[in-house]
């Protein structure tokens, strides 16, 4: 049987969450190489289509949140409904200073000292943050969850249609005399 409709709406349906993924991390977090890293792959299998998604492995904790030791976190998920975060959060120890002391040069943002206002060291300005993620944690945005359960309604409704066509056009195709 011919899928070409099905095959086409998948591949809509995984453009459509990838684009609306990245829109909201630009808004939220600018220009980012994880909105670059989020990817689709739609694929024929023995038993009907797969539509995977990738991206990088830390935008799952930009996604889904982490809790830290003194705020517990939690996401919306695709379904609309409210999770506990998954990641385990930085309870015995705070993340790499040295990851956030390369995305502070890299930002060009500079931290001040609290009492006399001066600037400090991007290693203590570091220091400081991931103290913070420590303890508050990192909050999730929903980024990839809010646009899969949008479209994922969205593709539910239409693939009665498609699937009609699909076997409409098989249909047509069997039987067309010869």
């Amino acid at each position: 049987m011919n899928t070409a409709n099905i095959e086409r709406r998948l591949n809509s349906f995984a453009k459509q969450v990838v684009k609306d993924s990245r829109d909201i991390l630009q808004k939220a977090k600018g220009s980012t190489a994880l909105g670059e890293s989020i990817r689709f792959e739609v694929t024929k299998e023995s038993n009907g289509f797969s539509t995977k998604f990738y991206m990088a492995d830390y935008g799952e904790y930009l996604d889904k949140g982490v809790s830290g030791n003194e705020k517990k976190r939690s996401y919306t998920d695709y379904f609309g409904k409210n999770k506990p975060s998954p990641g385990k959060g930085y309870t015995n120890k705070h993340p790499p200073t040295g990851i956030i002391e390369k995305w502070i040069k890299r930002k060009g943002i500079k931290g001040r000292d609290k009492e006399s206002g001066r600037f400090i060291k991007n290693k203590s300005f570091a220091f400081a943050i991931a103290k913070s993620i420590q303890k508050k944690g990192i909050k999730s945005l929903s980024f990839f969850q809010k646009p899969l359960g949008l479209q994922f309604r969205k593709l539910e409704k239409d693939m009665l249609k498609i699937l009609t066509l699909d076997i409409r056009s098989y249909l047509t195709e069997f039987y067309r005399p010869k």
